[in-house]
């Protein structure tokens, strides 16, 4: 696999198969490097020091996105830890961790740390609240910046973007990579017409960026519900804080909503779904966008997790390589799992492939304490990851990848080692994804 930068032939690198390989391609030298959970442990080096700043939730009500966050960085770590030879230049990489604890006005206040106090050269944001956070504080300051885990859509319109100019709208600095609300879409209203329903579909949707690029009219659920002939009973907004969801159950139910959609997560869902059995109100089809991406949340339910279906933007079965550790996917699963004796979780190929695209991009910058040449280069690159390729060069969307998305359904697994797996029902937006089942009724399941 090959890294590029556009025409800047100084900052190409080959990318090996495997660890060794990475370091010896990127440059590696004998220098040391460092990081820090919460605070920068400075390492001294006769080099330069290049300063990497993180910024995900590892606590709070959105810690299951960052559940792999700690183990990943330890294995950067180890990936840099001899430190980078990048334009004829050896630098030391200080890594610079910040927890966000799920609340926006902490990510306010990490932005501000690793910008005006840590000076980073680059700053890695993983979650919609550090995004949006970071973004107008890095522009300005002209810091570059990549984000990721959170849909482009959303990135977008926290940083003032409108349906109007989504696509068009710039940054002079920042940039993302992942799937949009419209990838989304496709993928849900394609399962739901696999199936026979009433094409009543029940809403909620969490009060962040996120859930309003999912509810927008034109560029979210509803308008692709109505194209599709399907009925939404909008319960509208709710704020992150809600544990009480019988309102929203009364109003599906009142309505006979077969099909149950929106953003919530996990802890929200949980809390509707023993409140709507509380109630008696069992729809056919539950998709949900953020609540079933981790087998954690499905094995909370009980037998009552089989059948919750979703969006699938990484797992173990996608046929990509890391461009660091030369791991495939399923390689890269099976070591967390046997490290944490946990299932995996899509979270940990994006957890991974920002490191990647990072790196990747100070490599191909030439000089990663120019922020000028970095920001060029990220504009400019093109890198396979394990989460399948980043191109920002010459996309439609103007600072943002779109990455690949399937459809797919939690089932029950017979003997396996873990309660439940995501099985494949949809891939025609992810082609290489095989599919491995067709998307089931709650009623015809156990």
């Amino acid at each position: 696999m090959t890294v590029h930068s556009g025409e800047r032939k100084r900052g190409r690198i080959s990318i090996g198969t495997n660890r060794r390989a990475f370091l010896k391609s990127a440059g590696v030298v004998g220098v040391a490097a460092a990081s820090s959970f919460g605070m920068a442990s400075l390492t001294r080096a006769e080099s330069r020091t290049i300063k990497i700043g993180y910024i995900g939730a590892q606590s709070g009500v959105g810690a299951n996105f960052g559940e792999a966050t700690p183990w990943t960085v330890e294995r950067i770590r180890a990936a840099v830890k001899d430190g980078v030879k990048i334009g004829g230049k050896s630098y030391a990489v200080e890594l610079v961790i910040k927890d966000n604890q799920s609340d926006p006005n902490r990510s306010t206040v990490v932005s501000s740390e690793l910008i005006l106090r840590d000076k980073c050269d680059l700053v890695l944001c993983f979650g919609g609240d550090p995004a949006a956070a970071m973004g107008e504080l890095a522009d300005t300051r002209g810091v570059p910046t990549i984000s990721t885990m959170v849909p482009w859509t959303g990135w977008k319109f926290s940083r003032g973007a409108t349906p109007e100019d989504l696509t068009e709208k710039s940054f002079p600095y920042t940039f993302h990579f992942f799937w949009g609300a419209a990838e989304v879409v496709k993928n849900f209203l394609a399962m739901w017409n696999s199936v026979r329903t009433n094409k009543i579909v029940g809403t909620f949707y969490v009060d962040n960026p996120t859930g309003k690029a999912f509810a927008n009219p034109r560029t979210g659920l509803p308008g692709g519900m109505a194209q599709y002939g399907y009925r939404e009973v909008p319960a509208g907004f709710f704020k992150m804080a809600t544990d009480e969801f019988t309102n929203q159950v009364s109003a599906f139910k009142n309505a006979g909503a077969e099909i149950v959609s929106g953003l919530v997560l996990p802890s929200h869902w949980a809390t509707f779904w023993n409140q709507a059995a509380q109630a008696a109100y069992r729809p056919q089809v539950c998709t949900m966008a953020a609540a079933f991406l981790f087998a954690s949340a499905i094995t909370s339910l009980g037998p009552r997790g089989d059948g919750m279906s979703t969006e699938v933007w990484w797992t173990p079965k996608f046929p990509y390589k890391s461009s660091i550790t030369g791991q495939t996917c399923r390689e890269l699963a099976n070591e967390w799992e046997n490290a944490t004796g946990k299932q995996w979780t899509q979270p940990i190929g994006y957890a991974h492939a920002i490191w990647e695209v990072g790196l990747a991009a100070l490599a191909s910058s030439g000089d990663p304490k120019n922020k000028e040449a970095v920001r060029t280069a990220i504009a400019n690159l093109s890198v396979d990851t394990i989460v399948g390729p980043v191109r920002f060069k010459d996309s439609p969307v103007k600072n943002v990848s779109i990455t690949s998305m399937a459809g797919g359904q939690w089932r029950k697994t017979k003997g396996g080692r873990f309660p439940f797996e995501l099985l494949i029902v949809y891939n025609a937006t992810a082609p290489q994804i095989p599919i491995e089942a067709e998307l089931k009724l709650l009623s015809q399941l156990g």
